[in-house]
């Protein structure tokens, strides 16, 4: 009974979510089609909101760790859900991705990551993908902000280990920018797909700044260990028994 009642709260969450997101859109689009801070101050309002119903309605309470970056800064994060994506848009002052190519499609959503700066990447093209964001980094540069990557390039469910891909480490030689490592442990109450909302302390923390400036190979691992055992520390917190 207890599972039934969830997801029933989970299913009445996710369709005002949805809802909600629509009637913003609404709201926001004319202005922020004359004025790109109105397309953040809208993507703040919604991240808001998704944290502050899920709290109340499905019993997942949220938290950001650590010192929230405000420069501009390379950020690496853990991606297990749409809700670290939530997350971490609720407090960066200027978020901006690099996302598949073919959100840019998808209804509002689309719209506002290329408004607040968004860069549209064809991960199938793997070689080309690599170029393709470089360039679009660059172009990017007159927008100023806090560039998102996921270093292993799409969501990973809690448990399942995927390889960190080069991407990361070629951004953070090009940009010459500091990195902000960035651990989570979401998608321990909200899966990659599915309806269910499971009730406890969601977290995204951000971790020390890896300094600019180290080689590549030495970046990378260094990366992958800072992210991955702060991700499995915190799936541990939230009860996910975390293997060798």
């Amino acid at each position: 009974m207890g599972y039934a009642v969830q997801w029933l709260r989970s299913l009445v969450f996710v369709g005002q979510m949805y809802g909600m997101m629509a009637l913003m859109a609404v709201f926001f689009t004319p202005p922020a089609i004359v004025w790109r801070p109105w397309a953040f101050h809208g993507v703040h309002t919604y991240c808001r909101w998704v944290r502050w119903t899920a709290r109340w309605m499905v019993g997942l309470r949220t938290e950001v760790r650590g010192e929230v970056p405000t420069d501009e800064v390379l950020i690496t994060s853990k991606h297990q859900s749409f809700l670290d994506i939530i997350l971490l848009c609720s407090v960066l002052p200027r978020p901006k991705f690099i996302m598949k190519q073919e959100l840019k499609w998808a209804p509002i959503l689309g719209w506002y990551a290329l408004r607040i700066g968004c860069i549209p990447v064809d991960r199938g093209k793997r070689g080309a993908a690599v170029h393709q964001m470089v360039e679009g980094v660059e172009n990017s540069r007159a927008t100023p902000g806090q560039l998102i990557i996921y270093p292993q390039g799409t969501r990973v469910a809690p448990g399942v280990h995927k390889p960190y891909k080069i991407g990361s480490g070629v951004l953070y030689d090009q940009l010459g920018q500091d990195c902000v490592p960035a651990a989570t442990n979401v998608g321990v109450f909200w899966a990659r797909t599915g309806i269910y909302r499971k009730p406890g302390l969601a977290v995204v923390e951000f971790l020390p700044r890896i300094p600019a400036g180290m080689e590549q190979t030495a970046f990378m691992a260094r990366l992958e260990e800072l992210v991955e055992d702060a991700s499995n520390r915190l799936m541990a917190e939230a009860g996910f028994e975390v293997g060798p």
